[in-house]
């Protein structure tokens, strides 16, 4: 439970300083606290939508007042011109905090996401199906160790056409693209895509080419009695900064400039994007890698002069996603299935003999539905 020592209304109702137990001190500013209020009349009392535009609040607010109640632990503000008061928690005005200094620097990773290799992923995040339906706090950890490393296998799964789905809605929704539901993936005669061939494929990205791009990757497996065909995971985030610290140059070449991405399946379907290979936020946070040799198209947004070492930084970051001491590998038995963020983690395969079979299904299920399944189990514990 946090609290305040004292707050103290300075340039001229502009702002606050909130003065913590330990001396320490925060800022707000009045637009940003009017904005964020928490009243029935500002936010929907069950969803905590706005009820209230920016336009609605005065350009003039400011704060007229402000005290804390005996335990420090909530406060109370007076706007004007409005004469509207609001009460704001320590918890919450601490959980939104702002005022500090931030590092801007290129490469940031989430603090709550973990970077790996073959080496220190030591235990893959693993569970069965029934006990993961069964057990809510079971399957929270899994959801969280997904979300952490990016990757999560899952096994004791039902062999049946279709059963992906019922990993699926565990978590999130599927995402419906041209390829289905979701998609069979084994060896075809004049196949419209080549992970359906016995082929081996390098560690990609899947359908970089879509924008949006399919966030999480569900494969499960039904058959694979063929020689080969092993999975593998390589962690995009993980290989993005050792790039980064091999070579900063090839680093932000492959952060500033835009790759290209295409894909024609069928008389009905031409896709296309631009995004650069390793994607950062405005302030620097490591956000996607897009990453896939079969649907680069001509890369055309990078200047005549840096093209040259722009396709060094490419050939440097595919060797670095190629070096087997950062990949994970694992045989999929029938009834398992692992589960990537899309927007991080690679994944190839091995190739497979004409003797046997392999089948795999697989779909896409959006990110936010994950999130949102963690957060909402969280607060029912």
């Amino acid at each position: 439970m946090h609290s305040f020592k004292s707050v103290k209304v300075v340039d001229d109702g502009k702002s606050i300083i909130l003065k913590r137990v330990d001396g320490s001190t925060l800022r707000y500013h009045s637009t940003w606290l009017r904005d964020n209020a928490l009243d029935s009349k500002t936010r929907d009392t069950k969803n905590q939508q706005r009820l209230i535009t920016l336009l609605d609040i005065p350009i003039n607010t400011y704060i007229g007042s402000a005290s804390l109640d005996k335990s420090g632990e909530n406060i109370f503000l007076t706007f004007l011109p409005e004469t509207k008061k609001v009460s704001f928690s320590a918890n919450w005005l601490e959980e939104h905090a702002y005022d500090f200094k931030r590092d801007n620097e290129k490469g940031l990773i989430a603090a709550d996401l973990k970077i790996w290799g073959k080496d220190t992923l030591k235990n893959i995040p693993n569970v069965d199906y029934k006990s993961a339906k069964s057990d809510k706090t079971l399957l929270l950890q899994w959801l969280k160790s997904l979300y952490r490393y990016g990757f999560a296998k899952m096994s004791g799964g039902h062999i049946e056409s279709g059963a992906l789905i019922q990993v699926a809605n565990l978590f999130g929704y599927v995402r419906e693209t041209n390829y289905g539901k979701w998609f069979d993936v084994r060896s075809e005669v004049n196949p419209i895509n080549l992970a359906y061939t016995n082929l081996g494929l390098q560690a990609h990205t899947d359908n970089p080419y879509r924008d949006p791009v399919p966030t999480m990757q569900i494969l499960y497996c039904l058959e694979n009695s063929a020689s080969g065909g092993d999975s593998t995971v390589v962690d995009g985030f993980n290989a993005a900064m050792l790039l980064k610290n091999q070579s900063p140059d090839y680093f932000d070449l492959l952060t500033k400039y835009c790759a290209r991405f295409e894909y024609k399946g069928d008389k009905g379907t031409h896709l296309q994007s631009r995004r650069p290979m390793i994607e950062l936020s405005p302030d620097g946070e490591l956000i996607a890698i897009r990453f896939n040799n079969r649907s680069a198209a001509p890369i055309i947004d990078v200047p005549y002069d840096d093209m040259e070492d722009y396709y060094k930084a490419y050939r440097a970051f595919s060797n670095i996603i190629n070096d087997p001491t950062l990949a994970v590998n694992f045989k999929l038995n029938p009834g398992e299935c692992f589960i990537t963020d899309n927007t991080r983690v690679l994944h190839a395969r091995t190739p497979f003999s004409g003797g046997g079979t392999r089948w795999l299904q697989g779909c896409y299920v959006d990110k936010d539905g994950l999130l949102s399944t963690i957060s909402t189990m969280l607060v029912k514990r």
